[in-house]
Order: structure tokens, then sequence, then C-alpha cells
């Protein structure tokens, strides 16, 4: 049996049912989080929580439970999900409330749903690397919001996956942003490149553990705009995100990054990572 949580209790998943007029479902009105789980323990759990209820008070969300409680439910359903490897996904909504553009009432009690799902460390892309394009960034200008309104970048990735590549990587006016579903850095001379974290990305938590990475080992990491051009002409560049953690980006609109390979400054930077997963959550597979 697959357990679920909806509203902070933990129920089988044939029993939930959302209502069609939740505001997430009419609206996208809501946050999300996406956590890792390595060795059956959540990776970076309370950085996500914490930007979970930090979204959640930008679009006037109260979430109910505080990052401690939520915290202590998920690590309860991981556990009967006996999920080793993987993914905990949950969302928070405005609630239910009669179609209107407006805020409902007051007193509205918001929706909470997470689940979990199995998904192995992608160990290939990691060590191997992957292709990317450039595209327009046409969302909207609160990217620092973990909101449910997503199509933006859904367009954007489906670019990328129908020109055979892993992702898109966005810019404005020519400046690069981040990628559809991650942040995105260059090597430049052995230091970090990165977008400063202000409403046009959002920072994320495979970001902000980099930069404590790269601070502890005196690796410098620049918080500093760049152009596409000197994206396609870095030594090296790479994505991070939850789920692709940090991966090699190889080739850019059919061109080659650097030498077309996983550069050292990247593996470095793989390693410690990998590091920080263990001393989290234990040891976990490399190869």
């Amino acid at each position: 049996m697959e357990y679920v949580v909806l509203n902070g209790e933990i129920i089988s998943r044939d029993q939930v049912s959302i209502d069609i007029e939740d505001r997430g479902y009419q609206f996208g009105d809501g946050v999300y989080e996406v956590i890792r789980v390595y060795n059956g323990k959540m990776f970076t759990a309370s950085e996500h929580l914490e930007r979970l209820e930090a979204s959640a008070r930008k679009i006037g969300i109260d979430l109910g439970w505080t990052v401690s409680k939520l915290g202590t439910i998920f690590t309860e359903l991981i556990e009967k999900n006996q999920l080793s490897t993987g993914i905990v996904y949950l969302q928070v909504t405005r609630g239910v409330s009669p179609r209107n553009h407006a805020f409902p009432p007051a007193g509205t009690a918001q929706t909470l749903v997470a689940y979990t799902r199995k998904m192995e460390r992608p160990l290939q892309t990691i060590k191997n690397g992957v292709g990317a394009l450039v595209d327009d960034d046409i969302r909207w200008l609160r990217c620092d919001i973990k909101s449910l309104n997503l199509l933006g970048n859904i367009l954007a990735k489906q670019k990328a996956a129908d020109a055979g590549c892993y992702e898109a990587i966005l810019h404005r006016n020519g400046t690069v942003t981040e990628g559809s579903s991650s942040n995105i850095f260059i090597v430049k001379n052995g230091s970090i490149y990165t977008h400063k974290a202000n409403n046009l990305i959002l920072n994320g938590i495979t970001r902000q553990t980099l930069e404590k990475l790269c601070a502890a080992a005196a690796i410098p990491f620049v918080e500093k705009e760049f152009a596409v051009e000197e994206l396609k002409s870095a030594d090296e560049a790479l994505l991070g995100s939850t789920t692709s953690e940090l991966t090699p980006i190889v080739k850019i609109d059919g061109n080659p990054v650097g030498n077309g390979e996983p550069g050292p400054v990247t593996k470095r930077l793989q390693l410690l990572f990998e590091q920080e997963i263990e001393r989290q959550c234990g040891a976990i597979a490399i190869n």
C-alpha cells in the first residue's frame, strides 16, 4: 500500500480526494518543494521546508504547520512507504473556494498534499554530462517564489526535449538567469559564477549547498550576472538541482563547452557535494 499526506494526515493513496475548486487546480495558487531522499533520510530538509514557508509567506499563505512538524510528518511518510532513494514532493495551495480571482474569505483552510517517489541518482548524466540549449526567459518577475505556476518552465523544458537536450538555459536580454528546472553555473579561471539570488531566479537548495561547500574549500563562488556569450566561452558549465544534483553541461546549442567533457572543477564540486550527502544521509552509490 502506498501512503500520502493530505492536510497533515497520512492516509492511503486510494483515499485521497481533491476538490475541483481547489485553487491549486484552478489557478496554480500555491507553492511546492521537492526534497531528495538518500538512505531513507531527507537531504537538506530544513532548508527546503524553510523555503516553502518563505514562498508561502510571499504570496500570503499561512502554512498552518511548523517546519518542525512538517519534517516529522514527512519522515513518517518515508518510513511507511519504505523509501530508500527518491523524493518527497509536497505542495500547499490556498485551499478550496468558489472560483474567484481574489483571495477566498479569511479562515479558508489551505490544502497540503505530499507523496514519495522512488528515484535513483542520475549517475550517468552526472558522470558524462548533458547537452543544453539557450532560450528566452519568458517567465514572470517573481521567480524567487517556488510557485505552482510553471508554464514558462514547461515550455522551455519541452523545447529542450524536442531538440534532444537535457535542459534549457534561460536568458533575459542576453543575461543568463537559470535553467528551466535548475540553477546554472559556469567556471572561468577556477572561479564559479552564477546569477545573484534575486527575484529573477530561484535560490536553489543545491545552489545554497554548493555556495557553502565552495566557501569551506576556498573555491571562489561569485554571484554575478554573465552573458550568453560568456556561458558559451566558459571553461566549464554545470547545472544544479535537487534531482539532477551537480550535472556537467558539455554541449550548448550543439557546440562543446571547453573540451566537451566534464571539467576538473566540476568533478571536484561533485565530490564535495557527495561528501555532504554522505555526511547528512550516509554512504551513497557513486558508480
